[in-house]
């Protein structure tokens, strides 16, 4: 979802906790949503125009702050993406050993059980309003095959 909606979503977000919609902070936005899963500042900085580290880190930090960005715990690094109400509700595959991230999507039917147990769970404990983050973590094929 890379467009004008977007774009004037993320300025008005920003705008909300007192923030402008920098360059450097357009194209951020614009890598995480052309990247197709969560990626490293690392990998942000490998871009055509790379920002420098401590840009991307503070910038990173406020787009988060905006509720525009959300961190994905996978390795050293961690990684970001774009957050769902931005983009579509997804899962994420973590591999324990490389930190590689795929983002999932489980059948609506199960997607749906999901959310009715933890509807009922999040009323049972006096909880208004429930979303949920599945990650699971495992070991992708690449470092299973290496253990072995």
């Amino acid at each position: 979802m890379i467009g004008g909606d977007l774009h004037e979503r993320v300025q008005g977000r920003l705008r909300e906790v007192g923030q402008r919609y920098t360059v450097a902070r357009r194209r951020l936005v614009e890598t995480l949503g052309a990247a197709g899963g969560p990626v490293s500042v690392p990998e942000l900085l490998r871009g055509r125009r790379p920002l420098p580290q401590s840009s991307a880190y503070r910038n990173l930090a406020v787009l988060e702050q905006a509720g525009i960005v959300r961190r994905v715990i996978s390795d050293e690094f961690g990684r970001y993406e774009l957050t769902e109400d931005l983009t579509e509700h997804h899962h994420h595959l973590i591999c324990s050993r490389c930190g590689r991230v795929e983002d999932v999507e489980i059948p609506a039917r199960l997607e749906n059980s999901i959310d009715r147990t933890l509807d009922g769970l999040a009323r049972h404990a006096g909880f208004a309003t429930v979303s949920h983050r599945l990650d699971l973590i495992g070991r992708c094929r690449s470092c299973d095959q290496g253990v072995r």
